[in-house]
């Protein structure tokens, strides 16, 4: 037998705890949420999700911190706490926060775009949930789409973890 995918995975928990899910992507460009609706009846838990590629959006629409993003810039530990907090608060569509859990991503997928510190393939994700907030960064060196993926992978992992409440410790 075919083993599940991972967001057949979190589908199947989510609706056992009760609980919903919202996403900020940015270097994803909607990747998880296009790979969480593919789930039929994935309306049952998962709320929405952001797209957020320019700062002046994370801004505005996820309450990202103008500060934060000229220190620490868009791919940055703190940036993506701020994303996962932010998207919990805009897309809980009145369900009690403790029940809703925001994951983000951000990063560079390349093959432009490294900084001195933050090569291509360098991608943070955020996950909120609670009362509490987690980041992880990772790296990767593949080309623009496979770094595409594996983030999606990677936010996806994550909340599974998060559901089977055995989430990695951060760096």
């Amino acid at each position: 037998m075919k083993e599940k995918l991972l967001e057949e995975k979190i589908g199947v928990l989510l609706r056992e705890k009760g609980l919903k899910l919202t996403v900020a992507e940015s270097c994803t460009g909607g990747l998880v949420g296009h790979r969480i609706t593919n789930i039929p009846g994935s309306s049952d838990y998962y709320l929405g999700s952001l797209t957020a590629y320019a700062y002046e959006v994370k801004e505005s629409l996820l309450s990202v911190s103008h500060e934060t993003l000229q220190k620490y810039g868009a791919v940055s530990r703190e940036t993506v706490i701020e994303m996962a907090n932010g998207v919990r608060h805009a897309l809980s569509g009145g369900f009690p926060l403790e029940n809703v859990i925001g994951v983000s991503v951000s990063g560079i997928a390349g093959p432009g775009g490294g900084l001195p510190g933050k090569p291509v393939g360098t991608v943070w994700v955020g996950l909120s949930a609670g009362n509490n907030a987690w980041a992880w960064r990772f790296l990767w060196h593949g080309d623009r789409i496979q770094n595409k993926e594996n983030s999606a992978q990677a936010v996806l992992q994550i909340v599974l973890d998060y559901l089977e409440d055995r989430l990695p410790s951060e760096p």
